[in-house]
């Protein structure tokens, strides 16, 4: 092992050890069964912003973004981040104070399914098991694409076994996650939201320098047909670009509908100490994620530029997104402390997986230990509900581990994937839920249900017939979700007085 190899471990175990301390210091902050899983509604603003948007960027940011820029150009990247960063602002702008001052006016919820479930009343507990199961059903693969992430960044830095890679990266965030539950969570996805956007800063500089200079990384691009428009792709093996019609453009719009729908960034408003600062939360966090995926995309752009200037290979398909890993391999052969440096590059792009697979581990364990346990009332005492909720954790990442044992596993199509199933069960269910009164538990139900369910129909069925048809299934699923909430609403009775009053007294909180 060389000189630049020993350097980047060093960086790595420096941040894989510090994350294991941030979750032990914050285990002793955790009493109850509800600090575990919501952090005893103590977070900062700052926390409660950066690890929100950490949690929800995921490798995506530092792999798949700049990885879609380098082989076509700005323009599906660009409308993309488009999407996010609308979706994002809006998320926090109307739903995260209207949800922490619901889920906690209502009976104090503690988990997205305990929130609807007390919103409307139900007793069956029905609302709370479809809920947790759909959880479980796009949270468990989505936490095993995580793994499989970290276990390839590892296997193709230092030639180790993919399958012992990924298991000691499992064990990482597993360990930090069960001793310190949400609030540790949190704490490092703060943590690693610096972690990435050092490693973004870094990327650039070098790539750019690399490259021949920002002057040559914006000429090259001029010279690419259809690379610098939002209106066309450029597609690098034929250097000639294609349309991008406004169908396409709304679909790629539609990954911000899928933020009203994400349980671990729902959880981060919830958990906030004080509704009134979520504000400042919203601007840190919007700020960040505007300046974050400009970056990312003008990395896919210097990249190609470094690229022509024989820098570094020509990256193809999937290989694309390691552009980042590949720069970051070229700077560690700089020296000592540009080694070092390349190491903190993947140090971020481990963050930017973890971060989400932290919190993923915390929403899908709480289904299942608090929410389908929960509605058999088995009485525990404070120290076996917190064994419980640790044991269910342990459980739920063996099986995403099991999930990501397969190396060719595909990540980012599971991301997407599960990004659409949310955004369509939840999602519509949690706007109407927060601002329409008439709204009850059938239409919740009959919501999650046929949103979730048009995922998979319009992903396997609809879509490959191309043409028309060959948009994002979480645009369509969104809007059939939402028209049967309000058709089966309209259809079945009204909500109880007890409801209704609630929903107004919320509403009349002002800010």
């Amino acid at each position: 092992m060389g000189t630049s190899q020993i350097c980047i471990m060093i960086s790595i175990g420096i941040y894989l050890i510090g994350m294991l301390v941030v979750g032990a210091i914050c285990s002793k902050k955790n009493n109850t069964a509800d600090d575990f899983y919501l952090g005893g509604r103590q977070l900062g603003p700052i926390v409660t912003a950066m690890s929100a948007e950490a949690s929800d960027m995921s490798s995506w940011l530092l792999m798949g973004l700049p990885g879609v820029a380098y082989l076509s150009g700005i323009c599906d990247a660009g409308w993309t981040a488009i999407g996010l960063a609308l979706g994002t602002y809006v998320n926090w702008l109307i739903v995260a104070k209207r949800i922490r001052r619901y889920s906690h006016m209502s009976n104090n919820a503690i988990t997205i399914p305990d929130f609807f479930s007390n919103r409307y009343r139900d007793s069956s507990n029905i609302i709370m098991v479809i809920s947790a199961l759909i959880i479980l059903i796009f949270f468990v693969p989505y936490t095993a694409s995580g793994f499989a992430a970290c276990g390839k960044l590892f296997s193709s830095l230092f030639g180790v076994d993919y399958l012992t890679a990924m298991i000691i990266s499992a064990v990482v965030i597993v360990g930090y996650t069960a001793l310190g539950g949400f609030l540790a969570a949190s704490t490092t996805d703060l943590i690693q939201s610096i972690v990435m956007t050092i490693a973004l800063i870094i990327v650039l500089i070098f790539g750019v320098h690399v490259a021949g200079g920002f002057g040559v990384v914006i000429d090259n691009a001029k010279n690419l047909p259809g690379y610098f428009s939002m209106n066309a792709m450029y597609d690098l093996s034929s250097k000639s670009a294609t349309g991008y019609g406004i169908i396409t453009k709304l679909s790629t719009l539609a990954w911000g509908l899928g933020y009203f729908g994400m349980p671990h960034i729902l959880l981060r408003f919830m958990a906030i100490n004080d509704h009134n600062k979520l504000s400042l939360s919203r601007r840190v966090a919007s700020i960040w994620v505007v300046i974050s995926l400009a970056v990312a995309i003008f990395i896919g752009v210097v990249g190609l530029a470094m690229t022509n200037a024989g820098a570094i290979d020509v990256l193809e398909g999937s290989a694309s997104e390691t552009i980042i890993v590949r720069i970051s391999a070229l700077l560690s052969t700089y020296g000592i402390v540009p080694a070092l440096l390349a190491g903190v590059i993947l140090a971020g792009i481990l963050a930017s997986t973890m971060s989400t697979a932290d919190s993923q581990l915390i929403a899908a364990s709480s289904a299942v230990s608090k929410n389908i346990f929960g509605i058999f009332n088995i009485n525990m005492d404070a120290k076996r509900t917190m064994a419980t909720a640790r044991t269910t954790l342990f459980v739920i990442a063996v099986i995403a581990a099991i999930i990501a044992r397969n190396p060719d596993s595909s990540v980012f199509g599971i991301v997407s994937f599960a990004w659409a199933g949310f955004g369509a069960s939840f999602g519509p269910v949690v706007l109407f839920a927060l601002f329409w009164r008439r709204s009850n538990r059938f239409g919740a139900m009959a919501g999650m249900i046929s949103g979730g369910a048009m995922v998979f129909i319009w992903k396997y069925l609809v879509k490959p017939m191309g043409g028309i048809w060959n948009i994002y299934e979480l645009l369509p699923a969104f809007i059939v979700a939402c028209v049967v909430i309000v058709v089966v609403s309209l259809l079945t009775e009204a909500p109880s007085s007890e409801i209704t009053d609630e929903f107004d007294r919320v509403k009349a909180l002002k800010d």
